[in-house]
């Protein structure tokens, strides 16, 4: 059986929306945009000196539908032309793992292929294609890339997993009669199992964790749920070397914050010993060449009582890695240390508000004390952190986002992202509260983009998030939103110190969105003169190389 495994990122990734009128857009669409051309050619030109040689600010990520490492972690040399050299996201590694040990033979193709427009699609005669749904949250994407296969592909078996089929499993079957299967929930009791039985061509009505529509009835059949024991199974290990290896240490979550459906997807919180997280971390080590690993759990330290066991054992590990957490786990200095110690070298955080009633609101159990005190103990470690932010959350008013505004502009420190609210997702928990707030949505298609609330709409809540960014920018000298970053190569500058190059990443930020932040051409233009000569006191200078 030939099996066809697609994979990979969303469409909107990153937010396009951000870049409207900036040289970096101009950058993407080169000739579109004839009245930027001396904008971008002097974005493009920026070069430094580093290590005896003249290098590009500027440039275009290697690998980048592969995960990375934070910028401030120098990983030994490794050949990036192999295509081992940068793991893949956490979905497309832990599938393919389960084909390797189950000796199916496959092919991948990254889904930013299908949203990028790729006419190159893998040729051969495949049986199945396996769709990965983990990054796409909507009816229009989801069609848009099952219409992708369908078009390529029209005599195979199509089958769906991942975060957005489990959860509209019966809308996507509904509306696409080419999707034969969804494996909802784990994939690890279901996947090589389904795949012997089409080969075998027997009934798979045995198999857990299957959605199909049946043929002879025209009835939707589900089988049971049976969840993967993490603790005995083996964690992925796909052949190869990768320095940068993505992990995963439990499956569902704990708590109940009421913007998010992580937990009716996966409702069974399950995770993995402190002996065994530490033992994979130096497998991952020894066997595959690993030297950074990124834990994309929803909150990694938790529970108090494995972090507590789990600090010590990856001190001794000597691998450095990354994780979400939330901040209320960041309660004092020793637990930074100690974090530290063990090799952490970054951590996510899901602040979303710096007012109390909002995070309530969320459900969030979190107070705004906590976010402060966890910024305060991180901005004065070693330990690199980025924050998450939303505005417009249902019951949330301007008066109510500004305490969050004032704690980005004027004191924040380090990378940060501010989202508009989404509510695309009808399982998620802020539903219950419609009436409370006055909740509705105006959508034709039904992905909920327009929406209204007693505290805002849509188009307010979007409007404040870019006045928001835009006062960041230019007022507050040590916080940036993660944009246009995506696409290059970080650090900016190899060699130089964390705190210089998180410098001349706010210059370049400013010098690139210019001509975005101000409409009068006179004024971008004297902006942008200005922070060229700042960006020549660090070396770093715009013209031929």
């Amino acid at each position: 059986m030939n099996v066809l495994l697609i994979s990979g990122l969303g469409p909107q990734f990153p937010d396009d929306a951000l870049l409207v009128g900036s040289s970096f857009e101009a950058m993407r669409h080169t000739g579109a945009f004839p009245n930027q051309p001396g904008d971008v050619r002097t974005l493009s030109s920026l070069h430094a000196n580093v290590d005896g040689r003249l290098l590009p600010v500027l440039r275009p990520r290697q690998a980048a539908n592969r995960i990375r490492a934070v910028s401030s972690v120098r990983l030994q040399h490794t050949d990036k032309n192999d295509e081992s050299s940068t793991a893949p996201h956490l979905t497309t590694f832990t599938i393919r793992s389960i084909l390797e040990a189950a000796g199916i033979d496959h092919d991948h193709f990254s889904t930013e292929g299908i949203w990028n427009g790729s006419p190159a699609a893998p040729a051969g005669a495949f049986d199945v294609v396996l769709l990965s749904t983990t990054f796409i949250w909507d009816r229009a994407t989801m069609a848009r890339a099952i219409g992708w296969v369908q078009d390529r592909y029209p005599t195979i078996t199509l089958i769906l997993g991942g975060q957005y089929s489990n959860l509209k499993f019966q809308q996507i079957l509904d509306a696409h009669p080419f999707v034969h299967y969804v494996i909802r929930g784990d994939a690890e009791p279901a996947l090589a199992p389904l795949l012997d039985a089409l080969r075998r061509r027997e009934s798979v009505s045995d198999i857990p964790n299957l959605v199909w529509r049946d043929q002879n009835t025209d009835r939707i059949r589900l089988t049971p749920i049976r969840y993967a024991d993490l603790e005995a199974l083996d964690s992925p290990t796909p052949a190869g070397s990768f320095p940068v290896i993505p992990y995963e240490s439990m499956r569902g979550c704990p708590f109940s914050c009421k913007y998010c459906s992580f937990p009716a997807a996966s409702p069974n919180w399950r995770y993995k010993s402190a002996q065994k997280i530490a033992g994979d971390f130096a497998h991952y080590r020894d066997d595959h060449g690993a030297q950074y690993i990124k834990a994309l759990d929803s909150t990694f330290t938790v529970p108090p009582t494995r972090l507590r066991a789990l600090l010590p054992l990856l001190a001794k590990t000597e691998v450095a890695w990354e994780a979400y957490t939330r901040a209320n786990s960041i309660r004092d200095r020793a637990v930074v240390d100690a974090l530290a110690e063990a090799h952490c070298r970054a951590l996510a955080i899901g602040f979303e508000s710096m007012n109390d009633t909002t995070l309530k609101y969320m459900n969030k159990q979190v107070k705004a004390q906590a976010n402060r005190t966890a910024f305060e103990l991180l901005s004065h470690s070693p330990i690199h952190y980025w924050i998450s932010f939303i505005v417009g959350y249902p019951g949330e008013s301007p008066d109510l986002f500004e305490d969050t505004k004032n704690f980005l502009v004027n004191e924040y420190r380090g990378h940060f992202a501010l989202y508009p609210f989404m509510l695309n997702d009808e399982t998620m928990p802020v539903w219950q509260d419609a009436d409370r707030f006055g909740l509705e949505v105006y959508d034709a298609d039904g992905d909920a983009e327009q929406w209204s609330h007693q505290g805002m709409n849509s188009d307010t809540a979007r409007r404040l998030r870019l006045e928001t960014l835009r006062e960041v920018r230019w007022k507050n000298d040590h916080a940036m939103q993660r944009t246009w970053q995506h696409d290059y190569e970080l650090p900016l500058l190899p060699g130089r110190s964390t705190t210089e190059n998180t410098t001349v990443e706010k210059l370049v930020d400013r010098l690139g969105m210019a001509s975005a932040d101000f409409t009068d051409p006179a004024d971008a233009t004297d902006r942008r003169s200005r922070v060229l000569t700042e960006l020549t006191s660090h070396g770093v200078t715009a013209g031929s190389v």
